[in-house]
């Protein structure tokens, strides 16, 4: 089966507003220009997927049953936006958390590149044609390290800007409307891609 790009895009601060550890779906709201920004994406007929992580389930604020109807919400949410959303990726771990069995460090929670992979294999998407999209330089450091291109958000959620190689963006802008466009300029070219 040949390999399709995709784009992956962060969930808190690039597709909703940053609500810390939110699953309530009556307080879940599109970030500024993402509503927009996943109409734009829709045009690419690429497959559109969230990488997030998800302390919350570590640090016992919320559980699986909450996080099924928060990925419910999301889902209607891009389908209001005229998207599909292909697939949702979480990491439950946070190595403080209060329950045990999620309090470690793995290979799925951003930077780590491990959820990008997992969707990868379970989709046949070709990363080195597939795009990052997200708010912090972690979810760049992911995507860079998965071997994506990637776009920065830079709407203030990142605070600490610790630089590297890993960590620098290829691309930023302000918000996912704005990286919408961008894509759509630098991916209409891409092989089977089409307006």
């Amino acid at each position: 089966m040949a390999l399709t790009p995709a784009i992956f895009l962060d969930k808190d601060g690039t597709v909703l507003q940053d609500i810390p550890y939110n699953v309530n779906p009556q307080r879940m709201i599109f970030a500024p220009g993402a509503q927009e920004g996943l109409a734009m994406l829709a045009r690419l007929s690429l497959p559109l997927f969230i990488i997030t992580n998800q302390p919350g389930i570590a640090l016992g604020k919320f559980c699986f049953d909450e996080m099924h109807e928060m990925q419910q919400k999301l889902k209607q949410m891009f389908e209001e936006a005229g998207a599909t959303l292909e697939g949702f990726y979480f990491c439950p771990h946070h190595p403080c958390g209060s329950l045990e069995q999620f309090a470690f460090e793995c290979k799925c929670r951003k930077p780590e590149p491990g959820l990008l992979h997992e969707a990868a294999g379970q989709h046949h998407i070709d990363l080195s044609r597939s795009w990052f999209v997200g708010d912090i330089l972690n979810d760049i450091e992911a995507g860079r390290r998965a071997g994506c291109q990637t776009i920065l958000i830079d709407n203030g959620n990142e605070t600490e800007w610790i630089l590297n190689d890993q960590r620098t963006p290829h691309y930023r802008v302000t918000d996912l409307a704005e990286a919408s466009r961008l894509l759509l300029a630098m991916c209409f070219h891409l092989d089977g891609v089409h307006q």
